[in-house]
């Protein structure tokens, strides 16, 4: 009897679109992007051209867009860049209790160099309070970092809403969408986001590739030093094959997403059902309504 595998929240399986459409750049096209000659600038053609696809996807310009090792690294680079970068406007950061550790392990180290950071709680459901989200802000709050949708019961936070309490306070909102890129359709500009940590193994890409993405205008400072990649923003020979991957990956998802939705929808319900018909006094962790999937 085969496996049957039940942990897409964790990783998914590259799809073979994706691999089919990386092999090239590891085989034949293997230039380094920053070299001038033919190959490099085959390269680093396909490197932005993957990045208009993302930039296109989140409705951002591409220059917004930079490519990392994954959500790891993106929260990392966002949290800890936006922080250092604006120290002097304040060195306060809000939070929730339930991110991730990429977001929670950066905050308390934060904290350990001299930072405050505020936890917010949630409900019974795992939603915020956004009046206690607005309780929480100070002169000195300069970043407010919620997830999108949490890893493990998959609730939708009210993102958009935390979004218009960030503009109209002046203070830069960054996401961890890792789990929502490639499971719902997200508009940056729509819903007042500062700034995105997404990573292509959760949408049927390659591991060890990610995307972050800094609205105009909102400054961080570098945490891998060295040449200029990225626009001087992360340092290290671009990962050309994974970065093509992650941008196939990124555009199969988006063409087939309400499809797949449907289907993992229907089977969410049924599977909610037989375990209410068939266990007595369960309780299910979340809100059953805003909750992935989602269009």
């Amino acid at each position: 009897m085969g496996m049957i595998y039940l942990d897409n929240n964790a990783t998914t399986k590259t799809d073979e679109e994706v691999v089919q459409a990386m092999m090239p750049y590891l085989l034949e096209n293997y230039g380094n992007p920053s070299s001038i000659y033919k190959i490099g600038r085959e390269t680093r053609k396909a490197i932005e051209e993957s990045r208009e696809t993302v930039a296109k996807i989140l409705n951002c310009d591409s220059s917004e867009i930079y490519f990392t090792s994954g959500g790891s690294e993106s929260d990392n680079t966002a949290i800890k860049g936006i922080a250092y970068q604006y120290i002097k406007k304040g060195n306060h950061i809000i939070t929730s209790k339930i991110e991730h550790p990429a977001v929670l392990e950066t905050c308390k180290q934060l904290e350990k160099e001299g930072f405050e950071v505020s936890y917010i709680g949630v409900d019974e459901n795992g939603i915020i309070n956004l009046e206690e989200l607005k309780n929480a802000i100070k002169d000195t709050t300069t970043l407010i970092t919620i997830m999108f949708a949490n890893n493990e019961i998959g609730t939708i936070q009210p993102i958009k809403e935390i979004g218009e309490i960030a503009k109209e306070h002046n203070i830069i909102f960054h996401t961890d969408a890792v789990q929502a890129v490639g499971n719902m359709r997200i508009d940056v500009q729509d819903l007042h986001i500062d700034s995105l940590s997404l990573s292509a193994h959760k949408f049927y890409g390659p591991k060890g590739i990610g995307a972050l993405y800094v609205r105009k205008g909102v400054l961080f400072q570098r945490l891998i030093d060295g040449g200029h990649q990225e626009r001087n923003k992360r340092a290290g020979t671009e990962n050309i094959a994974g970065i093509v991957g992650l941008a196939k990956a990124l555009e199969l998802a988006y063409q087939n997403l309400d499809e797949h939705n449907e289907k993992i929808k229907s089977l969410k319900d049924y599977y909610i059902n037989q375990v209410k018909e068939k266990i007595p006094y369960i309780k299910i962790n979340g809100d059953l309504e805003r909750r992935l999937p989602r269009k």
